[in-house]
């Protein structure tokens, strides 16, 4: 019934021949006749050790600087191992030995090789006992953890969408933007890695979408501009290098297969990151697509083993190849050759990463696979959706619509002044928003609208009454419903506006102010130079009038606003829309150079 060192009682090994229950512990003193011998000495280092305590300590905290390395010889049979630094090791063990005030004619100083034999087993034990000191000692960078005791056998995939992998991974690669002041000079700054987002079906190996970003971190907002990449039908894109493109078979299931645009998955496999399990994540996957969340234990990235290894793939085919690369690890070698030396022109541009990371992942759909019998990912899919017939539920068409309803909604007070003539408006992240519905009903006042919004583009939200009737698209008022925004770049510019570093009212003046402190921050500082290049693009991208659309979940025009008279004013407001739409053709926003920087 005794406690064996792991943690199970003995039980009927204790009744094994030659099985010793407790460790040996010497209790004969020590005698002079076998001073320089090798034999009367057994468990002297034990007890040399209880001795000195201080001794002790110095030991192991050399090990833990891995004063010695493990060579492992063979597994064959029983395991075969050698030290390395032995020698210098034991040089300092005597050292210390001699500090202590151990003399001549004290054990281990009277034997022939002072203890070397004892201190080369006592070390082997140390390490042994435990695989991580073993694995760090023999020079392993990284140890792989302890199978989770709850993960379950998992049945395999048999058909496309049934189970999807989706993780994060950053690229190794330094990359480079180029900045362009208002008269036209160039000068080229670097910046932060970029994630990598994939989505990749388990059953075919292939890569639904994917989403490339510039943050330090991604959140929940790229997590779901992922998922609606990958049910969006893949468009193709135009490249400017020259040999790169989708070759002749390569490209998206969803481009190659018209009808697997808005398919859904069943289930999502994804790790514990807090973007990945936020409420609006989570919400999206369970309500909207109607999946079902398989987050996994944490720290186990072998649960996902089809996203990690193509995340492999990439790296050896594409990240390794260019110059810049990071290396696996601070010790890998190719870190070194793949340095630049300070000279920015040989590293890649951001732009010219995006159309190589296109081409490499659209080029990965149709390289054959070895688990998948050296079929090719996108004959895999075709075949089992064309050939066999799989089964494939698709996403409903008003939602493909709007998939803005996969955001979280927001409960947002409609408010207005009769006294000061101010209409009926919304107020969502300190900007005011209403459309000519709204504008014109006083019976709204004082009720709660439930708001959609797409965090990549504030300019716009869509509103929704308490009973589910739709109320229409709202605009934001003034510069903000002209500027192409965010969210992250609303909040730093109301924050600026709030500290007092920029003039009050928001106008061209103010972006251009905006654009340049933030040219100037670029030039040290790498993190500052990810974030002017994501400020451009988003200031840069559809810089044109916004136009009211219909309605597009197919309500009827006299259930949006119950009472009579919001009825009669909707009717009207449609009318005249109607009518204006057809004498007027929208007009773009003319943006000058010098608002994002002649970028």
């Amino acid at each position: 019934m005794t406690e064996a060192d792991d943690g199970q009682i003995y039980g009927y090994r204790a009744l094994q021949k030659s099985r010793r229950i407790d460790p040996y512990t010497r209790t004969a003193e020590f005698s002079s006749v076998h001073t320089g011998t090798t034999g009367g000495y057994a468990g002297a280092f034990k007890v040399l050790l209880e001795r000195y305590p201080a001794l002790a300590t110095w030991l192991h905290g050399k090990l833990e600087q891995r004063a010695v390395v493990l060579d492992q010889i063979s597994t064959d049979g029983k395991l075969k191992s050698r030290l390395r630094n032995l020698g210098h090791l034991h040089a300092g063990f005597i050292t210390q030995c001699r500090k202590l005030g151990i003399t001549g004619n004290d054990y281990p100083l009277n034997t022939d090789r002072m203890g070397m034999r004892t201190l080369s087993a006592y070390v082997k034990g140390e390490l042994l006992s435990k695989f991580g000191a073993a694995a760090r000692a023999a020079g392993a960078i990284r140890v792989k953890r302890l199978p989770h005791p709850g993960i379950a056998v998992r049945r395999g995939a048999v058909r496309p969408y049934q189970v999807v992998e989706f993780d994060g991974h950053r690229v190794d690669v330094r990359l480079k933007i180029v900045i362009r002041d208002p008269l036209g000079f160039e000068e080229e700054v670097e910046i932060e890695r970029i994630w990598l987002l994939v989505i990749i079906d388990v059953c075919t190996r292939a890569v639904l979408g994917y989403n490339l970003v510039l943050s330090r971190e991604y959140s929940r907002y790229d997590v779901i501009r992922t998922i609606e990449k990958a049910l969006a039908p893949h468009m193709p894109r135009s490249f400017a290098l020259p040999n790169v493109g989708y070759g002749a078979s390569g490209g998206f299931p969803s481009s190659r297969l018209p009808e697997l645009g808005y398919a859904i998955w069943e289930r999502m496999r994804l790790d514990n990151a807090k973007a990945n399990l936020a409420d609006d994540t989570v919400r999206a996957l369970c309500e909207f697509i109607g999946c079902a969340v398989d987050a996994g234990p944490p720290h186990h990235p072998n649960d996902r083993p089809y996203i990690e290894r193509f995340f492999g793939t990439i790296g050896s085919t594409l990240s390794s190849r260019l110059p810049g690369y990071t290396g696996s690890n601070p010790q890998d070698v190719r870190r070194a050759l793949s340095d630049p030396k300070g000279n920015l022109r040989l590293l890649i541009a951001l732009s010219e990463m995006e159309e190589l990371m296109e081409a490499s992942i659209a080029i990965y759909n149709a390289t054959p696979h070895d688990g998948l019998n050296g079929r090719t990912p996108i004959e895999a899919m075709e075949y089992l959706v064309r050939g066999k017939g799989q089964l494939i539920s698709w996403l409903p068409e008003p939602k493909r619509r709007m998939l803005c309803l996969m955001q979280k909604a927001r409960r947002c007070r409609v408010r207005g002044y009769l006294a000061e003539g101010t209409r009926a408006h919304i107020n969502l992240f300190q900007v005011r928003y209403t459309n000519s519905v709204l504008a014109s009903s006083t019976d709204l006042f004082g009720r709660d609208l439930r708001i959609y919004y797409n965090s990549e583009d504030l300019r716009t939200v869509r509103a929704f009454l308490p009973d589910g009737s739709e109320l229409g698209i709202l605009k934001a008022q003034g510069m903000w419903g002209e500027m192409a925004h965010d969210l992250k770049l609303r909040q730093e510019i109301l924050r600026k506006r709030a500290g007092n570093k920029l003039k009050a009212r928001i106008d061209y003046e103010f972006m251009d102010d905006f654009m340049q402190e933030k040219r100037a921050k670029a030039r040290t500082s790498r993190r500052a130079a990810s974030d002017l290049e994501r400020t451009t693009r988003i200031l840069a991208s559809a810089p044109v009038a916004i136009v009211e659309p219909e309605s597009s979940i197919g309500l009827s025009s006299t259930s949006l606003l119950p009472e009579k008279g919001g009825q009669q004013q909707y009717k009207d407001a449609q009318k005249q829309k109607r009518t204006e739409s057809e004498k007027i053709k929208p007009q773009p926003l003319t943006i000058p150079s010098g608002f994002v920087g002649g970028i």
